[in-house]
């Protein structure tokens, strides 16, 4: 559901979930800064209806009275809003929302992912990553060069994270990143601990099909089925404007290709919210156990829920936002590869060994932040740069 600033989340009355909610003494919001602020302020006026039929009082309240935790860190990647300037970006943003004036910041100053070291020269090494990470988010590095009118700005990174190739780039980042990778790759733990980050979902398909022609086994092939709403008169003159073959041939990112390809011990990562009780959310990493004629057996590899299996259906998504007036339907595993992923799907995990990809520069504020703090120390990190002048 595209949101708005009227947009409300539909819960009625005496419904179990409004029953839940009068219940709820605190809501723990992760990852805040993605998301728009019409989402926060949809659920404000949503529990201010709810929580009127505890006390009247309440409904003056932010959010019903109930206390509300944002997690999240303005650094990182704002919330998506395709072909839109900054103005519109950061206009977006939950500072921007008539909520945060009851907001209290509280800042954490404490590093997680870095775990601390054993001697004093570990700890130190440590700090120093840990500052220059927050010297990048905050914008503080020395600049090379600074052009007029433009907010991009080039800078020099650190020598021992930067990795140069001319020939066989794609072949080269796989060999940094995945060592030893026909004798590990039937491994959870090294599988859910390494990754290659890149901005861009053309890159991510390419490198995510090189290792899985490198990876032994039996290759399975599952089809979408795509359609597009009639919403015409005349159903000959629709169906000549939107073939099959053309509905198949659009790629979007926030559903998954018409076209998957997959082995059994092929990690993807899920793309829908399936059942947030059994951690299957948008995000989660799985390994590939079983391939079945309509849907996948999938383990959980990494949270509290590691080790579980389930199975992944093929189930029906429309995407939010279509430059058609009728809704575009593809019926397909809510499944990606994910060898190789996007820095935007990379935010929230955290990975023992990173390789960074930039064939051309980030596009977007905080990329190059999330890719440098997703390692868990400064050893794992990897900036692959194609010749000299990348």
């Amino acid at each position: 559901m595209k949101l708005d600033q009227y947009s409300t989340a539909g819960i009625k009355h005496g419904t179990d979930i409004a029953e839940l909610l009068k219940l709820t003494d605190l809501i723990i919001w992760d990852e805040a800064p993605m998301q728009h602020r019409h989402a926060f302020e949809c659920v404000d006026r949503s529990l201010l209806d709810i929580m009127s039929a505890v006390d009247p009082e309440r409904a003056r309240k932010p959010f019903g009275g109930i206390t509300v935790v944002f997690g999240g860190d303005f650094r990182q990647i704002l919330s998506v809003i395709p072909k839109a300037p900054r103005a519109v970006i950061v206009g977006a943003a939950l500072n921007k929302s008539k909520l945060w004036e009851f907001c209290h910041v509280y800042l954490l100053t404490r590093n997680m992912r870095l775990h601390g070291g054993n001697t004093k020269e570990e700890n130190a090494r440590i700090k120093a990553f840990s500052e220059w990470q927050l010297r990048v988010g905050d914008g503080k590095v020395d600049p090379i060069t600074i052009r007029d009118h433009v907010s991009e700005v080039l800078f020099k990174l650190p020598d021992e994270f930067v990795v140069h190739s001319d020939e066989q780039p794609v072949q080269n980042l796989i060999n940094i990143v995945y060592q030893d990778f026909t004798a590990n790759m039937s491994s959870r733990e090294y599988l859910s601990s390494r990754a290659i980050l890149t901005p861009t979902n053309a890159v991510v398909d390419d490198i995510n099909k090189a290792i899985l022609d490198k990876t032994p086994g039996e290759t399975f092939t599952y089809l979408s089925l795509d359609s597009m709403d009639d919403k015409g008169t005349e159903e000959n003159e629709f169906d000549e404007s939107f073939p099959v073959e053309y509905l198949n041939s659009l790629n979007m990112p926030c559903i998954p290709k018409h076209e998957i390809k997959l082995k059994i011990g092929t990690p993807v990562m899920l793309m829908r919210n399936l059942n947030q009780i059994n951690a299957l959310c948008n995000g989660t990493r799985m390994i590939i156990t079983g391939c079945k004629k309509n849907s996948l057996e999938c383990e959980i590899m990494c949270g509290s829920h590691i080790g579980k299996k389930h199975l992944i259906p093929r189930i029906e998504m429309v995407p939010t936002e279509t430059p058609w007036p009728s809704d575009f339907k593809r019926t397909q595993v809510p499944l990606q590869i994910c060898f190789a992923m996007t820095i935007n799907k990379s935010q929230g995990q955290s990975l023992d060994n990173v390789v960074i990809y930039l064939p051309r520069s980030v596009f977007c504020h905080g990329q190059l932040y999330v890719t440098i703090s997703r390692v868990t120390s400064s050893s794992g990190l990897h900036i692959f740069i194609i010749g000299d002048e990348g």
